[in-house]
């Protein structure tokens, strides 16, 4: 499968709202992934584990977009979209972000995460930022 680029959404504790609504617009498949679900429950605020850690709206096997409640309190408006790149190696990835982080500020380099992909994220010298996943099939 060739890389693809997706919008990444940020939300301030309103991702279940705010994907369900898209759904409802778009339809297709939503699944989300509540933070107390994951590993990084121990490290969070039990008042944050019902908020979203990962959420991804399909519609017939295209994905749409992605969300989630993890940004919290830094979240302001005009900084609440991310450019989610998913690659079909981490060959790719590491061509990607070597080349995107350049003058950049890199915030994980890219690394085998709890949930089973290569992950990595940096904001570009336009002070856009991108996400980079791969996931072996």
């Amino acid at each position: 499968m060739p890389a693809q680029l997706n919008a990444y959404l940020n939300f301030n504790g309103r991702c279940r709202e705010a994907m369900t609504f898209y759904q409802q617009c778009l339809g297709g498949e939503l699944t989300m992934q509540k933070i107390a679900e994951s590993p990084m429950a121990a490290d969070m605020p039990s008042e944050a584990g019902a908020n979203i850690l990962h959420s991804s709206l399909t519609r017939n096997g295209v994905l749409l977009i992605m969300g989630s409640d993890m940004m919290g309190a830094s979240l302001k408006q005009g900084n609440s979209v991310v450019l989610c790149l998913n690659c079909s190696s981490n060959e790719e990835i590491d061509t990607f972000f070597t080349n995107l982080s350049a003058g950049g500020q890199v915030k994980f380099p890219p690394h085998q995460s709890f949930w089973g992909s290569t992950y990595g994220e940096l904001t570009d010298k336009f002070g856009m930022r991108w996400m980079f996943t791969h996931t072996k099939n």
